[in-house]
């Protein structure tokens, strides 16, 4: 019977050791894969610190590359300043020699008054009977240096140096390609259109509701007239898509400006 509980009692330890082992395997085993776990994590949260720091290497990459754009900018700007701020000088001073030397002559002050005249004259006989470009805009901004000169709201010397500017617009007209918005006449109505001015040379224009044509002068008068050629379309077209992306000189092949839309001829805009 001893004999007996003995071996009992050793088949308990056995059986102890045992489910201990087990025990000691099964903890390993959740130890282990708690290890791979947090591996696995830390890989993972390295993958995104890279990832992060390419993001933040390449945004600082793009704030000095702004800031070295903007300190660029800001330096063309200061230049430009203070370009500008010599010219002004240069005129103010042009203009204050100017003044002393028509003082000095006797021209100052009232004697201007029919020199002026006379230019406000001219001037709008040159507008109303040339170029169809903006007339009513120019006509309006010469009466209003008109009615400043006969109000005396400004006095005659500056008069005349609003008028020689003026003067220098309208040279400028004539050396200017570009796109404008207008009123035209057209068809016996008065029609909001894009115009595509080729210096004081030609006109051509696009409807809001997509005609094409072109200033046409006829004796002393211009009058704008729809063109009805594919072909003339096709190269007005090109011309304000060419405007539109800011190519101001080329070869243009376009109407010519007479009466038979079929004909054309090859103009150069520069």
């Amino acid at each position: 019977m001893l004999d007996t509980f003995c071996r009992a009692g050793g088949i308990a330890r056995i059986a102890a050791l045992a489910l201990l082992a087990s025990l000691l395997v099964a903890a390993e085993v959740r130890a282990q894969d708690d290890l791979d776990a947090l591996a696995e994590e830390l890989v993972r949260l390295r993958g995104d610190v890279e990832s992060l720091n390419t993001e933040l290497n390449s945004a600082q990459e793009q704030h000095r590359a702004r800031m070295n754009s903007l300190a660029a900018q800001k330096g063309d700007l200061e230049a430009t300043r203070r370009r500008e701020d010599l010219r002004i000088r240069q005129l103010e001073e042009d203009l204050a020699d100017n003044r002393a030397r028509a003082e000095q002559a006797g021209i100052a002050g009232e004697a201007l008054v029919p020199v002026a005249e006379r230019a406000i004259a001219d001037l709008r006989r040159h507008i109303e009977g040339g170029f169809p470009f903006k007339v009513d805009d120019r006509l309006a901004a010469l009466d209003e240096i008109a009615n400043q000169l006969a109000s005396g709201a400004l006095a005659p010397p500056r008069v005349i140096n609003r008028l020689w500017s003026f003067y220098e617009d309208e040279l400028r007209l004539t050396r200017e390609n570009a796109l404008y918005a207008q009123i035209i006449p057209l068809d016996g109505d008065r029609v909001l259109a894009d115009v595509a001015k080729i210096g004081t040379v030609a006109m051509y224009f696009e409807t809001r509701d997509g005609r094409f044509g072109q200033a046409v002068r006829s004796g002393e008068a211009w009058r704008f007239v729809e063109l009805e050629n594919r072909s003339d379309v096709q190269q007005v077209q090109a011309l304000f898509d060419s405007l539109n992306k800011q190519i101001r000189a080329g070869y243009f092949v376009l109407p010519n400006g007479s009466i038979r839309p079929a004909a054309n001829r090859g103009e150069r805009a520069e």
